[in-house]
């Protein structure tokens, strides 16, 4: 996804990479993808300065002070003084539409219950047999794709926090309910930390998210609140999970490993 041939949000083509020269490993004689930083980046308080700059030597590889510029792959190296993509070349350099040089840091909360029907029976896959499993989905205002309601780690911020605010934020409407869903989100089974191939990823900046899964067994705390779309959302919804599932980046990888755990449909 993020070797599309145009980058979102502007007119600049990425650098042609075939499967077979993605990894750096991979020799790729003439390989010059072109720089692109979005103009609305400069000067925000949750973004880098441009690099190189004779003032500014971020703590590549460690927490930057308050800003973790460290990645869930290990150490990853330098080139030209700049951040090196762990996962290989995006045909593109610079920070594009990321605010940070290197990872960029999301949490996404996968919230989950079983489809019931109007009795409250939990409803089966007729081929299957497993119980069909529920998730809370939103569409994306930028791209239009169905995705996991998460969003950006604020620098200094607990993932836990990030969780919860991004899901009541995008996808939540209540008033009298906030201790239920206080309750709800301190119990999560962790699903997935690492890379996300995000079509705004580039041989500099990528994304890199943590993923838990929230799960409502019984449907009765956040399976029965109204869902209404906010923030960046433009829709939201509880969506059916099975191998059919689209959505954005890699969250349809993420979101079976939810079906893998709870031994759902799939």
């Amino acid at each position: 996804m993020c070797r599309n041939s145009v980058y979102p949000r502007s007119n600049v083509s990425r650098y042609p990479v075939s499967d077979e020269v993605v990894f750096w490993s991979d020799n790729y004689d003439g390989y010059c993808p072109p720089s692109y930083t979005a103009a609305h980046i400069g000067g925000q308080s949750w973004a880098d300065v441009p690099l190189p700059s004779e003032t500014v030597f971020p703590k590549w590889n460690h927490n930057d002070g308050i800003v973790n510029r460290v990645s869930f792959h290990g150490e990853y190296k330098l080139k030209d003084g700049l951040p090196q993509n762990p996962i290989g070349r995006t045909g593109l350099t610079g920070r594009g539409l990321l605010g940070r040089w290197g990872p960029n840091h999301a949490a996404d909360p996968i919230v989950t219950r079983w489809k019931r029907d109007e009795h409250g029976e939990t409803l089966r896959n007729d081929i299957s047999g497993k119980n069909i499993l529920q998730m809370v989905a939103i569409q994306r205002s930028d791209n239009k794709l169905w995705a996991i309601p998460g969003g950006m780690v604020d620098p200094g911020e607990n993932v836990s926090v990030t969780l919860k605010r991004e899901f009541t934020e995008e996808a939540l409407n209540f008033t009298d309910k906030s201790n239920m869903v206080e309750e709800f989100f301190k119990e999560g089974t962790h699903v997935y930390s690492g890379y996300v191939d995000d079509f705004r990823n580039t041989d500099n900046a990528w994304m890199e998210t943590t993923a838990l899964n929230f799960h409502d067994e019984d449907g009765t705390k956040v399976g029965q609140l109204q869902l209404e779309a906010g923030d960046d959302a433009t829709n939201v919804r509880w969506t059916d999970i099975d191998a059919n599932l689209k959505l954005h980046a890699n969250h349809a990888d993420i979101v079976k490993e939810v079906v893998l755990k709870r031994n759902a449909h799939w």
